[in-house]
């Protein structure tokens, strides 16, 4: 793989940029291969890249039923930050975090990481208490956060009204070194370094079925013939549950839409990332000027990829108090993603009881921002049997009541 350089886009210049390769292979499947990987999102190609960096096995296949990214990795507001209270979350979020401030240079792509901060607005008074508590449990847990000032809030976000009269702004929980990265980007970036490892990235093939003998796997149905695995990852997002079931067994999750929006561009008025948990809104502004806003899941399960309007209506209404601004803003776009949601609101990454079987799901809300972490974890799981950063999120928490609950916790799951 010919990398990207200063000097490789001058020389192109001259050229007409007609000596560009093509960033991933698409090749045919291979009737074997050591590990096979359902799902071409962020979270299916880090575990890829993660298995061959860390671990040299590259004998793998990452079988993607649409387009690679085509998930929720490109239908989400990029929000990266690790300021979570339980110990196992803030472990996992940080590492991510971490690799997120080198994987630009890691994985020879710009991924546009901008660090540009995070800021979770305290609206109620238990919401000050609660992020208290939080900048006190990340003090010990080595994640830089801090609680600031109304006022403060004011000085990093001139736009924003810290006297609405229903939701004033009381101070916020404030990590400096949370921000955004381009979500595309991401995939992108580690499909093309997993190509260049020699693993093949199969688009447009459906996992319909899973093969077992004497209670392990042995590989995987498509619609492009029969595979043999050694080792099987299932990491698709919203249709874990569908494919758990094809695998032969059950998982604690259940589906629904998020939804997001963004307004026409507009010039630069907003450089840092802003949540309103009391309301279940967040928004920051993208590099080409687009407001991005975010609200809350679906309240019933669904698979759509459109999501409902009272949820928008009331994101909105909420968000127009708080950053008045808008208010004369048009909508250019609205879509929604599909999440799995377990019932503590945290992910499962996890040996199944199919041996040879791991899933990486249940992410909701949050899924983004742990990309490189969840990648890592799940990749130390498959390779060695055990992670741990991954040790808190197996199945085994459910039937033991070794709850990870952060909507209760911190009052937040995103």
């Amino acid at each position: 793989m010919r990398r990207y350089s200063a000097f490789a886009i001058a020389r192109e210049a001259l050229r007409h940029h007609e000596g560009w390769d093509r960033a991933w292979r698409s090749p045919a499947p291979k009737a074997r291969y050591d590990v096979v990987i359902v799902g071409a999102g962020g979270h299916g190609l880090a575990t890829a890249y993660y298995l061959g960096k860390n671990h040299g096995i590259r004998n793998v296949a990452v079988i993607e039923k649409g387009w690679l990214g085509g998930g929720n990795t490109g239908r989400n507001t990029t929000i990266i930050r690790s300021n979570y209270l339980q110990d196992p979350s803030a472990a996992i979020y940080e590492k991510s975090r971490s690799l997120y401030e080198t994987l630009s240079q890691d994985l020879n792509y710009n991924v546009m990481f901008s660090p540009r901060g995070v800021m979770m607005l305290a609206q109620t008074e238990h919401e000050i208490r609660g992020y208290q508590r939080t900048a006190h449990a990340n003090a010990l847990q080595g994640v830089a956060t801090e609680f600031i000032s109304r006022q403060k809030v004011k000085e990093l976000c001139p736009i924003i009204n810290i006297d609405g009269p229903r939701y004033p702004v009381l101070g916020a929980l404030w990590q400096p070194r949370g921000g955004t990265a381009r979500h595309d980007a991401v995939a992108w970036g580690y499909a093309r370094a997993c190509s260049d490892m020699g693993m093949d990235i199969i688009q447009q093939t459906e996992v319909t079925g899973v093969t077992r003998e004497g209670g392990r796997v042995t590989g995987v149905e498509t619609t492009k013939g029969p595979i043999a695995c050694g080792k099987l990852g299932i990491v698709v997002a919203g249709h874990s549950g569908v494919m758990a079931e094809r695998a032969g067994f059950r998982l604690p999750i259940e589906s629904v839409a998020l939804q997001a929006l963004v307004s026409e561009p507009i010039k630069p008025v907003m450089d840092v990332v802003v949540m309103a948990n009391t309301v279940h809104g967040y928004m920051s502004q993208s590099d080409k000027g687009e407001m991005v806003i975010g609200g809350g899941a679906d309240g019933y399960n669904n698979y759509t990829q459109r999501g409902s309007f009272h949820h928008v209506e009331e994101t909105v209404r909420a968000l127009v108090e708080t950053f008045p601004i808008i208010s004369r803003l048009k909508m250019l776009r609205w879509w929604g993603g599909i999440v799995d949601m377990t019932g503590d609101r945290s992910p499962i990454i996890s040996k199944t009881p199919v041996e040879g079987v791991f899933v990486n799901c249940g992410w909701g809300t949050g899924g983004f921002k742990a990309i490189p972490g969840s990648g890592w974890a799940m990749a130390e799981l498959m390779a060695k049997g055990h992670s741990p950063l991954a040790e808190a999120f197996s199945l085994d928490r459910f039937r033991e009541g070794r709850f990870i609950d952060e909507s209760v916790a911190a009052g937040v799951a995103h």
